[in-house]
């Protein structure tokens, strides 16, 4: 038996982050094509079951079209059992209440856990964080030991903390539970670790990035059963990716060796990417580099480029410290702070320096 497992679709994000509306607007549909791309693949590939972790969509309102392919997805694959747990920013319900619930859309609930068995003795179990504390949910989970176990959750693991609200979820609560997948949602990375002696768990990612702290791979999860056995195998999945790439121009400062150090960097990226280029490095005070010439001579070979510039000024700051003057009056006076210490007064002098030299700090 093959399962997809996939999370934090995301449907319906606004997009507008980085990019115009236009690009907004574009991206926004990608998103959901993906989404119906990997539906197809499901069907191409004979997947039985496709779980989705949590976060299908981004918000509690979904726009009629998103609302409609999702819908129109599941309808049209009814040998697919799509399993469908919601995370945090999932609404109640996405389908209208005068329709009928497909047989093939598996839903959980915050109450108890809810069980889907398949052949093979395959087991697939879930519940939604809620009504029950953690406590409970936890030690309500009963899995049978000669059963292949698919368990679904969706927040955030225990040894990293939670940026918006997402449940915590005890690994350790987890141990020696008869688990042999634990699919996970919210992060939007892929990752895969040991549970204990018998499982792992797996943080699918998202199917496709949305900003320039998504990148890389993007995709979902096949599994495939055999023999009691889960195979899983990472597939990247997403129509466009995410780059950043640090270019550092210590000592470069002639505009024809910079635009090659960029171009050497940026050479095997695909022209449908998003990219953005971060320059490093050090720089002598007072040698100006001109990002918007950079951004207009290199925009055009992606899909989406911005270049920020990160690179630390340079300064021998010793060399002023006893001129007559401005720099070496502040320099001085902050050497004789007793109340900083040698880093504190390295940050202040190059600060003052820059700033009585027209820098910006």
């Amino acid at each position: 038996m093959k399962i997809i497992h996939c999370a934090d679709l995301h449907l319906d994000s606004k997009m507008e982050s980085n990019l115009d509306k236009e690009k907004a607007k574009e991206r926004k549909n990608e998103i959901l094509i993906t989404f119906e791309k990997m539906v197809e693949y499901a069907k191409q590939n004979d997947v039985k079951a496709i779980i989705i972790a949590g976060d299908m969509f981004d918000k509690k309102t979904i726009s009629v079209k998103a609302k409609n392919i999702v819908r129109d997805a599941i309808f049209s694959n009814p040998e697919i059992d799509f399993i469908y747990l919601k995370g945090n920013h999932d609404t109640e319900g996405f389908l209208e209440e005068e329709e009928t619930v497909p047989k093939n859309l598996k839903l959980f609930n915050d109450l108890n856990w809810k069980q889907y068995e398949y052949d093979e003795n395959i087991n697939i179990s879930g519940i939604e964080f809620g009504t029950k504390n953690s406590y409970d949910i936890y030690n309500s989970l009963l899995l049978e030991k000669n059963k292949v176990n698919i368990v679904v959750l969706h927040g955030q693991e225990s040894e990293q903390s939670s940026k918006d609200k997402a449940e915590i979820i005890n690994l350790k609560m987890l141990k020696n539970k008869n688990i042999d997948y634990l699919a996970l949602g919210h992060i939007h990375t892929y990752k895969k670790e040991n549970l204990d002696n018998r499982g792992i768990y797996c943080y699918s990612g998202c199917l496709e990035g949305r900003g320039f702290d998504e990148c890389g791979d993007k995709g979902f999860v096949l599994l495939d059963i055999q023999n009691g056995k889960i195979n899983s195998e990472f597939i990247p999945f997403a129509g466009r990716r995410f780059y950043e790439v640090n270019v550092d121009l210590t000592n470069i400062y002639e505009n024809s060796k910079i635009e090659k150090k960029i171009e050497e960097e940026i050479k095997d990226i695909p022209s449908n990417s998003l990219v953005k280029i971060v320059l490093v490095g050090e720089r002598e005070l007072g040698s100006d580099i001109d990002i918007d010439y950079f951004q207009k001579k290199f925009e055009s070979k992606f899909y989406f480029l911005k270049i920020k510039d990160k690179q630390k000024i340079k300064i021998d700051y010793m060399k002023y410290k006893n001129d007559v003057s401005l720099k070496g009056e502040f320099i001085r006076l902050v050497l004789d702070q007793e109340n900083l210490d040698d880093e504190e007064k390295n940050e202040v002098i190059i600060a003052g320096i820059k700033a009585l030299s027209g820098e910006t700090i």
